[in-house]
């Protein structure tokens, strides 16, 4: 009987593993990639779902790999289809796909899906990327075909697009605002935009994207949105090197400055990429002297004295910078992916302000003047930043439609400061009046830490994840002065001062994004708990704590293929640095004081926006009316210090209001001409106090900019682009701004099949004729005023020699400066 029961088992036995044998013989394995149309770049975690073909039920569902790649196991026999889904993109359904016995793995073809919105082809009309595509939450835009500013940095190529305006200074300003969110690679950079832009060279650059309504998977920080940018990278299985040199010209105008600008750099990137290792290393190096010269006048009124000091002088900057960077990643399999990135860059600006003061006292009473005195200071400020940084990431694809993705950075940061103040006797210049320095050391760490994941539901994607940042930074700032009896230095109380802040930042999120015919959405929420510690020398401790909520949501819908509707809202803030924190004034110049607040509080902003995108046959257009409304205004204003000093303060400065208008379009005019042109038109006003009611604010203004290109294409291997960039006269908080243009010219050969090339720039292009790159800037109150305009070189002339091997495509996860460059 145990013997039966034995054979009987053991026959069950062998009936089973046979069965399951034929039956995993009968079952295949689908495997494929996802890639955008246009560009052929594969699309990471887009959704490919598999429905059976009888009745269009649900198979199964999964998110492609980093490399666009899925993986579908156990497929049996029968009649298939599949449908892609991804954010920004019309919905892909494949043709029939039939699974017979004896098939292990059968291997799909590429499935190629089009960007919901249809885009213009740019510089080259035979099958180039699109210049412009619109998404349901921003504008991208190729870098490559702004050409004017090959062999610059990724600044050159943001101030052409329609939300960027530039001023005299280089701050970039979006929307109006300068406050926004640098993305490099969808890695947040929360440092002072102009820094690190001025440091990434433009010629790695694939993509610029004007990020205005920001997902809740985002960080809020930046009140007018996000720039985020994307880095080229090598195709599977490729080695791909690219290489440029630029030299500049001797300068037409040197306003008689004390040194001749210098300009010259180097840039190289190598990737390579396999199925498994993505390989990638850069590094640059980039002198971008300018010359100048500034005049201004300022006037002040104290205990009924009026006094009067207009000034003339050199205006100089002399900018190097040098970066490297490396990345490794390894997939070793659809599940899993890791990487680890390194950074190391430098950065040094000095800037000289060698000026003649004309300084005359006269009593109000009586109208006698009673002082005068004519002198030369020499100002230099020398600010420099090591910063070095690295990243760790971890992904991991499950089998139920979803992922998790591990990421941390460190950062340590060295920053260091020299201002040297120097007043001499006029006209001689040999007996020395006042001799003062302000050495400065602001070291900063920090780190960020993150989890995020995410799954398939339904016909969307849900996300949700946890971050934590947290900054360290001190700050030593000394204010010398010299005892001209025997030369030795005393350190000013009143001007120095140690300091101390630390911002701690825990951050949830959750959203929900889909595309159901033709509406597509987009929504979350995230809450975020942040605490400042502030502290220095010889004042109080001071906290502050804040909890917030921050929604946002996009909508997009398609009347038909040419022309979309969207509809967006999310809420924003705008953190302050140390600079703006410290209570102590710093010695700007002869006649500046700047100092913070410590009590100061972060701006608050709503943006609301609703846009349109048409396409045509020679082009495509968009418009976006924009609302953008921030509490707690932060601005930097004046006051009077003492009879020849101004004391710039940052503090908040009541409530301001932004209603605007946007509009950009690329049309082909012709088979061999393009033109590309976008503007910003908005309304500006700003309402509050400073300084307890001492002072009122209450000003308004109409503001546009404009930023255009045409580019003439004569050859097949020549191409000729001129473009501008204008921004309008503006209004501040105690005064305005005036109207700032830079007009460009650009030629471009191509040699050997497109694999070297030559690009003669004329930069700042002015003849004398237009006032180019130069800007008066004026603000006053009740008992001063103050106007300087800042005048610098013009007709600078570049040659960029650019050399490709296998030409890069798309973007590389390369670490960025987190906070550093911030403080520069």
């Amino acid at each position: 009987m145990k013997n039966k029961i034995l054979f009987y088992c053991l026959s069950l036995l062998y009936f089973t593993i046979g069965s399951s044998k034929l039956i995993a013989q009968s079952r295949a394995t689908l495997t494929g990639t996802v890639v955008d149309k246009t560009s052929q770049a594969p699309l990471s975690f887009a959704s490919v779902a598999l429905y059976n073909g009888a009745d269009s039920s649900l198979i199964n569902g999964i998110l492609t790999d980093t490399l666009g790649r899925y993986i579908m196991e156990k497929v049996g026999k029968g009649s298939y289809y599949i449908e892609v889904q991804y954010v920004g993109y019309q919905l892909f359904r494949s043709l029939p796909i039939h699974v017979a016995g004896g098939q292990p793995i059968i291997k799909l073809a590429n499935y190629e899906i089009r960007p919901t919105s249809i885009g213009l082809d740019a510089v080259n009309i035979k099958g180039e990327k699109q210049l412009i595509t619109n998404k349901i939450d921003r504008q991208v835009y190729q870098a490559d075909r702004f050409q004017g500013s090959q062999g610059g940095t990724a600044l050159d190529i943001i101030k052409n697009t329609p939300s960027v305006s530039v001023n005299a200074e280089g701050d970039l300003s979006l929307r109006g605002s300068t406050g926004f969110l640098v993305l490099i690679n969808g890695r947040p950079v929360q440092s002072d935009a102009s820094g690190i832009l001025s440091q990434l060279p433009a010629n790695t650059i694939e993509n610029i994207e004007i990020i205005t309504s920001p997902s809740a998977s985002n960080d809020p920080d930046g009140k007018a949105g996000i720039i985020n940018i994307t880095t080229k990278q090598a195709t599977a299985d490729n080695l791909s090197l690219s290489a440029n040199l630029q030299g500049g010209f001797p300068s037409v105008k040197t306003f008689d400055n004390l040194n001749a600008p210098q300009r010259y750099g180097a840039d190289v990137t190598i990737n390579f990429r396999n199925k498994k290792w993505d390989v990638n290393a850069s590094a640059n190096y980039l002198r971008s002297d300018l010359t100048g010269r500034r005049d201004g006048d300022v006037n002040t009124t104290l205990n009924g004295v009026f006094t009067s000091f207009p000034s003339i002088g050199e205006r100089s900057f002399i900018k190097k910078s040098y970066t490297a960077r490396g990345l490794v990643s390894y997939t070793p399999n659809s599940k899993n992916s890791i990487s680890a990135g390194l950074y190391h860059g430098f950065r040094s600006q000095a800037r000289r302000a060698d000026i003649v003061y004309d300084n005359t006292k006269t009593e109000l009473a009586t109208g006698e003047v009673i002082g005068k005195i004519r002198y030369f200071n020499s100002n230099i400020a020398d600010k420099s930043s090591r910063i070095t940084l690295g990243n760790l990431d971890y992904r991991h694809q499950f089998d139920s439609q979803s992922s998790i993705t591990i990421s941390g950075l460190y950062e340590y940061a060295d920053l260091e400061g020299l201002t040297s103040n120097k007043n001499l006797a006029e006209p001689e210049r040999n007996a020395l009046l006042q001799y003062t320095l302000n050495p400065s050391n602001n070291p900063l760490s920090a780190y960020r830490l993150k989890a995020d994941y995410q799954i398939q539901i339904g016909r969307g994607k849900f996300e949700t994840g946890y971050q934590y940042r947290n900054q360290l930074q001190k700050g030593d700032f000394q204010y010398l002065q010299q005892n001209l009896s025997d030369g030795s230095f005393a350190i000013i109380p009143e001007f120095s001062s140690t300091t101390r802040v630390t911002n701690d930042i825990h951050a949830v999120y959750g959203q929900y994004s889909a595309k159901i015919n033709k509406f597509e959405y987009m929504g979350g929420l995230r809450y975020e708990y942040a605490k400042r510690e502030f502290t220095a020398q010889g004042i109080e401790t001071r906290y502050l704590n804040l909890s917030n909520l921050f929604p946002s949501i996009s909508l997009q819908y398609s009347l038909n293929e040419n022309l979309a509707l969207k509809a967006s809202y999310n809420k924003r803030i705008q953190r302050s640095t140390n600079n703006e924190l410290n209570p102590y004034p710093e010695r700007e110049h002869s006649e500046t004081l700047e100092q913070g607040d410590p009590d100061i509080r972060p701006e608050m902003i709503d943006l609301v926006e609703f846009g349109t995108v048409r396409n045509f046959k020679q082009g495509n257009v968009f418009a976006t009316l924009y609302y953008q409304g921030i509490n707690e205004v932060v601005n930097r204003v004046n006051q009077v210090y003492n009879d020849t000093i101004l004391n710039r303060i940052y503090t908040n400065a009541g409530k301001a209001t932004k209603w605007g208008l946007e509009l950009g379009s690329s049309t082909k005019l012709s088979k061999n001409w393009q033109i590309y042109a976008g503007g910003n038109l908005y309304h500006y006003t700003i309402k509050g106090s400073l300084f307890d009611n001492q002072v009122l604010v209450n000003t308004s203004s109409w503001v546009y900019s404009i930023n255009a290109n045409t580019t003439f294409q004569p050859a097949a291997s020549w191409s000729v682009q001129w473009g501008i960039n204008y921004l309008s006269k503006r209004i501040t908080a105690q005064g305005e701004d005036s109207r700032f243009i830079l007009p460009n010219l650009s030629v471009r050969k191509s040699f050997l099949a497109g694999r070297l090339s030559a690009n003669l720039q004329w930069q700042n292009m002015d003849l004398g004729l237009l006032r180019t790159n130069q800007q008066r800037i004026s603000t006053w109150g009740s008992n001063f005023y103050t106007t300087t305009n800042y005048i610098q070189e013009t007709d600078i002339f570049l040659l960029n020699l650019s050399f490709n091997l296998n030409n890069l495509g798309k973007k590389v996860n390369l670490p960025s400066s987190e906070f550093g460059e911030r403080e520069f």
